[in-house]
């Protein structure tokens, strides 16, 4: 019988690593609200960088930037959403 591994069940990595190994990892013990604060900060980041390419012409911007602008986008939004995942499991229960 397996039993479940303590480290890999603390320490969640992220989807967006991109390699076996994880380096960057959610402490799922953490404090959620600490949690839920990294979600934000991520979110927000994105939020702010959309809201700026939305107030900017294309036409200044070059072809090449569009990866590298849809890279960030995808990092930080899918790490947010990581964060948001194991903040809302943390969470208590609200009953009503």
């Amino acid at each position: 019988m397996n039993s479940p591994d303590p480290l890999t069940d603390r320490y969640r990595p992220l989807k967006t690593r991109y390699s076996e190994t994880p380096v960057l990892v959610i402490d799922t013990e953490a404090d959620p609200f600490e949690i839920l604060d990294a979600a934000r900060q991520r979110i927000r980041a994105a939020s702010d960088l959309l809201e700026t390419l939305y107030c900017l012409c294309f036409k200044q911007a070059d072809a090449s930037d569009i990866p590298n602008i849809v890279s960030a986008l995808y990092l930080l939004t899918q790490d947010g959403n990581d964060l948001l995942d194991i903040a809302r499991q943390r969470l208590p229960k609200l009953t009503g």
